[in-house]
């Protein structure tokens, strides 16, 4: 049957695996398809089904009926050829017959082999691909229906399942969604997100942003040592004043004043968090605490704030920095000591009201000198709108912060405990992360939104150092972050290293410091990113749940075919399309227009 001289002008043959007619021979064979191309091929590139003669294509190509397991059976451990197969199945050897027996062959279910030797399976062979093909066509049954409820946004129990890979992709723990490719949608967690709200997976306030970071979701479930049995210095005596916003859960840093003499104590995490030790490692791999609308998620375990926070109970341990400002408003005669406090804690509202009492006035006093020395030194007032974003009982509430001067006094004392960590760390050779910021190409006093906009643009980021150097955005030779060892790892580390050395252990090495530093950096910037993508999230879903919302924005750039706005209400930065008529610090009155909460993007209207 494969021999030359049977395949003639006529015959049925196959190009590859697609059926053709032989419409001339001669050196080359011209071959016609299905759909009316034809092609020039060689002997070898062919091979013959029925030598024909065959008039009409489409009518060899409409197999005859037939059962193939009566066949099957027969031809048990016997091999024959396509035709003689044909005849068994269909009862004649047709071109018709020759086409449907090699699809047969091609379902490689009954039989396997070629043209000119044809087997048929074994029993336990078919009954394993009939019930893998069942299973194949069951799921595809079974992913079609899935894929059309998932159109109509209307799921079912099962498909949660289905639809842990588009949820992966939206989390950013994987790369590739067959559905996504399904529905012809772009392989990113934007859009996944997207069709996991228009399918109801998610519902729409669900916030992918911090697990897309790649940041801890909970605080670490550690075992918490005891606080050593060590000398402390009592300052028991001094009234200290743990000052924070209303609600705040882990106070870590308190003031006293002692004559004209400073006290900033901060909770003394350093005396149980040991360098190296398993709070240590898992405070270094999340970097921060992470603070988001919905909740925070402590760096450290909650029981320790419980422990170490400073006025959760009647007497707290604390590492105190003690100073006394100088002439010229820089930090001087520093020391720094494990302590016994007694601190009250307030709000800043309250402080706020009681700044002209003989309690707070002095020190008051004392951070106005000290803020204005660092004016003096270009320390940078870039007063830009801020608010607090909290989820509360599963509602948004956006609250504006208010410019308190109980703040400053607060942020000024605690800037001066972090020049008095560094003034210390550099006097006695100890290797601490000193922050520093270079100073920007123009210094300037902004006066409005806009120029404060602008100004802000100017800076480059502050960062940890080794060598210390100047930070100009706080106007300060020296500094390092110390007040905050519950919530931030460098603060941490500080604190590891001067509590070793007041206490007469060993600091770290420079190169130690060194890599806590990187891993801390590197873990801060996610932290940091997922706290802003969060906060906008809400911010978004706020708006959506105000669709009417009219507001006053404020002008603060101008590009080439959109102007940057700020949104005071929201602290939201936005582009709107720009017109001729529009000026720097101008306020207009816009309204919601669009919000896309998986782009995180709005769009405003003027009104």
């Amino acid at each position: 049957m494969t021999s030359e001289n049977k395949i003639q002008s006529g015959s049925l043959v196959l190009y590859k695996i697609r059926p053709a007619l032989v419409e001339s021979v001669g050196e080359k064979y011209e071959i016609r398809f299905q759909d009316g191309k034809t092609k020039r091929v060689r002997r070898k590139d062919i091979r013959l089904l029925h030598p024909g003669p065959v008039k009409d294509l489409e009518s060899a190509l409409a197999g005859p009926a037939g059962d193939p397991q009566e066949a099957w059976e027969l031809l048990q451990g016997e091999v024959v050829s396509l035709a003689e197969l044909a005849e068994l199945v269909y009862g004649g050897y047709t071109p018709a017959s020759a086409w449907a027996a090699w699809r047969l062959l091609q379902e490689d279910l009954w039989f396997e082999g070629s043209v000119n030797a044809v087997r048929s399976r074994d029993a336990e062979t078919v009954a394993r691909l009939r019930e893998e093909r069942e299973r194949k066509a069951r799921e595809a049954e079974e992913q079609a229906a899935f894929m059309e409820r998932l159109k109509k946004g209307r799921l079912a129990d099962e498909d949660r399942r289905r639809l842990g890979e588009v949820e992966r992709l939206a989390l950013g723990r994987g790369d590739r969604s067959r559905i996504l490719s399904s529905l012809d949608l772009p392989q990113t967690p934007e859009a996944a997100h997207a069709l996991l709200l228009r399918c109801g997976y998610w519902p729409e306030e669900y916030d992918p942003w911090p697990a897309r970071q790649g940041v801890a979701l909970a605080s670490p479930d550690l075992p918490l040592p005891p606080l050593p049995d060590e000398a402390r210095r009592d300052l028991t005596h001094l009234q200290a004043w743990a000052i924070d916003d209303e609600g705040n859960t882990d106070p870590d840093d308190a003031i006293s004043l002692e004559g004209d003499r400073i006290w900033v104590h901060v909770a003394d995490v350093a005396a149980v968090v040991k360098a190296d030790s398993h709070l240590d490692l898992a405070a270094r791999e999340r970097g921060a605490t992470l603070y988001l609308p919905e909740g925070a998620v402590p760096m450290l375990p909650p029981a320790l704030t419980e422990q170490l926070g400073l006025g959760l109970q009647e007497v707290s341990p604390a590492l105190s920095f003690g100073f006394r400002l100088g002439a010229n408003g820089e930090v001087e005669e520093v020391e720094v000591a494990p302590s016994w406090i007694r601190a009250r804690r307030i709000s800043y509202d309250e402080a706020e009201r009681r700044l002209q009492e003989p309690t707070f006035a002095p020190l008051h006093e004392l951070t106005r000198r000290y803020r204005e020395a660092r004016r003096a030194r270009h320390a940078a007032e870039i007063e830009l709108p801020e608010v607090d974003v909290k989820v509360v009982d599963g509602e948004v509430v956006i609250r504006p912060l208010p410019r308190l001067a109980s703040r400053r006094m607060v942020t000024d004392a605690m800037l001066m405990a972090g020049e008095a960590a560094a003034r210390y760390a550099l006097k006695h050779g100890i290797a601490i992360p000193f922050a520093v910021q270079p100073e920007p190409e123009e210094i300037r006093r902004p006066q409005t939104l806009a120029e404060a906009y602008a100004y802000r643009r100017l800076f480059r980021p502050s960062n940890a150092a080794l060598s210390p150097d100047r930070h100009f955005g706080l106007g300060l030779e020296l500094y390092a972050r110390a007040t905050s060892p519950l919530r931030r790892y460098m603060d941490l580390v500080v604190h590891q290293q001067l509590r070793a050395h007041v206490t007469r252990g060993t600091p770290l090495s420079r190169a130690a410091v060194g890599e806590r530093v990187a891993a801390a950096q590197a873990a801060g910037g996610a932290i940091r990113r997922a706290e802003r993508l969060a906060n906008l999230h809400w911010k978004l879903i706020w708006l959506k749940r105000h669709p009417q919302w009219r507001g006053e924005a404020v002008v603060v750039a101008l590009e080439e075919r959109k102007a940057v706005v700020i949104i005071p209400q929201l602290a939201l930065e936005a582009r709107i399309r720009r017109s001729e008529d529009l000026l720097p610090d101008q306020r207009l009155a816009l309204t919601v227009q669009a919000v896309d909460v998986p782009a995180q993007s709005v769009h405003f209207r003027r009104i």
